[in-house]
């Protein structure tokens, strides 16, 4: 059995590979100094209700621990991948509420989850260009998520100055400890409406592209 099956098929080594993310990422997000923009009128509008969090797959690592969870529940959205099993995990020792989309669940069976833990409050997160991408590129699920919720839309992007990009398909910035740092959240203005709404993806994605840029430049 590979690694990966063995991720695929046992719980207990996902929350250990999870445990092992959370204290290194803990690590770096005690040991750097960040310079936070948004924060605050994100958590004004929690004040309100619930959310959608968007962010680009490739700087969503440190999005569990940056998000407010103190004010408010936040419930992310991970597939059943390896990859996805762990954060799920690492999302769940975080305080957060991981909800795995799996091949099984029906798109009616997602929705209504999704919608109840809209309904009790809890703001919904996940990834602009999915699990796999191609990246940097919006895909249908944050669209549709955005038309059903009827909820503000947030963006998210986190930056380091010291750093590794790996080499996967998102370019995954994975933070070093002692550094300084960016986090960033602004709103969405527009607003989506009707399915495969081509004007809102482009507003999504100028939306993540923004916040990424900004967190980059605030750092360099």
């Amino acid at each position: 059995m590979t690694f990966r099956q063995r991720i695929e098929h046992s719980r207990i080594l996902a929350w250990l590979l999870a445990a092992i993310a959370s204290s290194y990422l803990s690590l770096c997000q005690r040991t750097t100094r960040w310079e936070y923009v948004g924060l605050d009128r994100l958590k004004s509008e929690l004040a309100g209700g619930p959310v959608l969090l968007l962010m680009w797959h490739g700087r969503s690592l440190m999005g569990p621990i940056h998000w407010p969870v103190e004010v408010a529940p936040l419930s992310s959205l991970y597939d059943a991948s390896p990859v996805g099993r762990v954060s799920g995990a690492l999302q769940h020792r975080r305080g957060l509420q991981p909800l795995e989309m799996s091949d099984k669940m029906s798109n009616l069976a997602a929705s209504r989850v999704v919608l109840k833990r809209v309904r009790d409050g809890v703001s919904i997160g996940m990834t602009g260009d999915g699990p796999l991408g191609p990246a940097l590129a919006i895909k249908d699920a944050p669209l549709e998520w955005a038309r059903v919720m009827k909820r503000p839309v947030y963006g998210y992007a986190f930056s380091v100055k010291r750093h590794r990009i790996l080499g996967s398909w998102d370019d995954m910035m994975l933070p070093l400890p002692f550094t300084t740092g960016s986090v960033v959240f602004a709103r969405f203005d527009g607003e989506v409406v009707g399915k495969a709404n081509e004007a809102a993806r482009g507003g999504l994605k100028n939306l993540l592209d923004e916040v990424l840029h900004l967190a980059n430049k605030t750092v360099y």
